[in-house]
């Protein structure tokens, strides 16, 4: 009776857990769950298959650990370890996040570093008009443009800045579609349902067969991605050794292997 108990335990774990990508350190051996630390990672939604993988390398070299990924906004991200959601690591899609973390204490001192770089690019349906220069999207053909949410989603931000940088963003403010991340957009885009969309180039490589990437869009400020171990991490050795992992070659190759450039 002991063994079904503890199976069905189990069992619950695995049912409250269902919203999160888990990866390694699920065992039951003769009734009895594995001890292992579940690191939770709370990364920008355009790392979400870069860190599944990465994920599943780090916790094959940590038998001890189990890793449960959170992807969503980075500014969603930011709120709800504000608020005192459990995390452990930190990944975040621009700088600007990470410093408004660092200012509010939230981060343990030292360990934030610059992982990743990317780029700004626009796509279109794979049948839709084609603009060859960034001010063609102020033409009535492109009545719909989709971008993440510039409230909420750096790469909203990236985009809204890199349209005032070229003077373009009175003439498009009026025609967004807000998402609520870049995988949104790309949705959007892939639908039918907006005519143009801003997303990063990693996410353009997705889904190709939907969509055509059009041109790549001058950002002012470098799309750059810092990671963090949080300061309330319930596991900081642990996650330290993940925010540290970012730096070795299996890492760095992965990244280039999903588009991502060196910081």
């Amino acid at each position: 009776m002991r063994n079904i108990r503890s199976y069905m335990a189990v069992r619950k774990v695995v049912r409250d857990w269902r919203g999160k990508v888990l990866l390694g350190c699920v065992a039951l051996v003769f009734g009895t769950v594995a001890n292992c630390a579940e690191l939770v990672v709370s990364a920008a939604v355009s790392l979400s298959d870069v860190f599944r993988e990465i994920g599943k390398d780090f916790v094959s070299m940590r038998v001890d650990t189990r890793i449960a990924f959170n992807f969503a906004a980075t500014d969603v991200l930011l709120a709800q370890i504000s608020k005192g959601a459990p995390a452990d690591v930190f990944a975040t899609a621009d700088e600007a996040s990470m410093d408004r973390a660092e200012q509010e204490g939230l981060l343990l001192p030292g360990s934030r570093h610059d992982f990743a770089a990317n780029r700004l690019v626009l796509i279109v349906p794979s049948r839709g008009a084609m603009p060859t220069k960034l001010d063609e999207i102020a033409l009535p053909r492109f009545a719909r443009i989709a971008m993440g949410s510039p409230r909420t989603v750096p790469a909203g931000r990236y985009a809204k800045a890199a349209l005032e940088q070229a003077g373009l963003w009175d003439k498009i403010e009026p025609k967004c579609v807000f998402a609520l991340n870049v995988r949104q957009v790309l949705d959007y885009v892939a639908r039918g349902d907006a005519d143009a969309g801003f997303v990063y180039a990693t996410d353009a490589a997705i889904m190709r067969d939907k969509f055509r990437t059009a041109l790549e869009v001058p950002t002012p400020i470098p799309v750059r991605y810092p990671v963090a171990v949080v300061r309330a991490s319930r596991h900081p050795s642990e996650a330290l050794a993940f925010v540290e992992s970012l730096r070795g070659q299996p890492a760095r190759d992965l990244l280039a292997k999903y588009g991502f450039a060196p910081p």
